[in-house]
């Protein structure tokens, strides 16, 4: 990584994390990618099996393990999955902390529901209790969407807006797009902009039965972050990884994905100042089903045959859910950071489609 100057006014991304199923930590995702290393595994005991018995969860990952004991005793798994990547980012470098931490660094968390298995385990003691007020209070807040985000905030002090965005698939783009807004208004110095998936029983169940047919993939989970900041003045060194060019959002409404995805896809493009030559990298959602098949081919649509790598970070790492998005954007920095002479200068861009119908893509400068 070096260091650089940013003329522009456009959001930059100076650093970014992950909790993967590779492992914890950036290096151990870049290091997965660099590998396109699988990580669909059998299930341990703990965790309750898919109908083949496989998923892509983060190696032997226990939450008080990996936070200690304090304050994790009624922590769910989603809560402690975005803690860890956040805290991950914020150690990783003595700037990260200094400038993502403190009054005005805010959190954007994508998520769909936050933990599935948390409102079910906690719906059914009620149900299942002697009396429906025989719960454990401790794991009330675990029920709530923005119980990671704000868990996020009281470990590490941020301080400035802290808001979770629900999008499905498109979490993380939504995140993105909220984060550009929170900088526009300077509503904040720093935005830590990520998006969390946990791998339940619940989950797994929701997906089996919400797929209608259309081949389930094995589950994935985890959380991926970005460090999104303004641009430096006045001569300020930053360590720019990529730029948000920008972040176009849509939805089909008939769920007809392709011609949402390609309108979307061309808006973002053209918002960027970038014709589709220039893209050079590409990370697609990968969405099972229709979805997906809609998706590729509005991706070959805009970009016809301009030659840019797909990663389909999804074909390594499972589906995971919310936090799709997220590793998406963080594949395309891995890979910058791999590969500099190919990529420095040269465009990367995300695309996401949800069965909902919500789509979304994303287009960055990288560095």
């Amino acid at each position: 990584m070096t260091t650089t100057r940013t003329g522009s006014r456009r959001p930059v991304i100076t650093a970014w994390s992950a909790v993967s199923p590779f492992g914890i930590g950036r290096a151990a995702f870049a290091q997965g990618l660099r590998e396109r290393r699988t990580t669909a595994a059998a299930l341990a005991p703990e965790l309750a099996p898919t109908s083949d018995g496989t998923a892509c969860v983060v190696p032997g990952f226990d939450v008080r393990s990996a936070l200690g004991k304090k304050g994790t005793r009624s922590m769910d798994r989603v809560t402690g999955l975005a803690v860890t990547a956040v805290g991950a980012l914020l150690e990783d470098g003595p700037r990260n902390k200094a400038v993502g931490t403190g009054e005005r660094a805010a959190l954007a968390l994508g998520t769909t529901t936050g933990s599935a298995q948390s409102m079910m385990d906690f719906t059914r003691d009620s149900l299942t209790g002697q009396e429906p007020f025989f719960v454990d209070p401790a794991k009330f807040p675990n029920t709530v969407m923005n119980c990671a985000a704000g868990q996020c905030a009281i470990w590490y002090q941020l301080k400035g807006p802290n808001a979770t965005i629900a999008g499905g698939r498109v979490a993380g783009l939504h995140a993105l797009s909220y984060s550009r807004r929170l900088l526009a208004a300077g509503r904040a110095r720093t935005v830590l902009t990520g998006a969390a998936e946990e791998f339940s029983a619940a989950r797994a169940w929701l997906e089996h039965h919400a797929a209608e047919g259309a081949g389930a993939p094995a589950l994935g989970e985890g959380c991926a972050v970005l460090l999104v900041e303004p641009p430096a003045q006045d001569g300020e060194e930053q360590p720019v990884l990529a730029e948000l060019l920008a972040v176009e959002l849509g939805v089909a409404l008939d769920g007809d994905v392709r011609p949402v995805l390609a309108r979307t896809l061309r808006r973002a493009l053209a918002q960027a100042g970038v014709e589709p030559g220039e893209v050079a990298v590409v990370a697609r959602s990968g969405a099972p089903g229709p979805e997906g098949e809609a998706e590729t081919a509005a991706v070959h649509e805009v970009l016809g045959g301009a030659g840019a790598v797909d990663l389909a970070p999804a074909e390594l790492i499972g589906d995971t859910g919310a936090a799709a998005a997220a590793f998406q954007a963080a594949a395309l920095l891995a890979y910058a950071e791999d590969r500099p002479a190919e990529a420095s200068g040269r465009i990367g861009v995300v695309t996401s489609v949800d069965r909902a119908g919500s789509v979304g893509c994303a287009v960055l400068g990288l560095r």
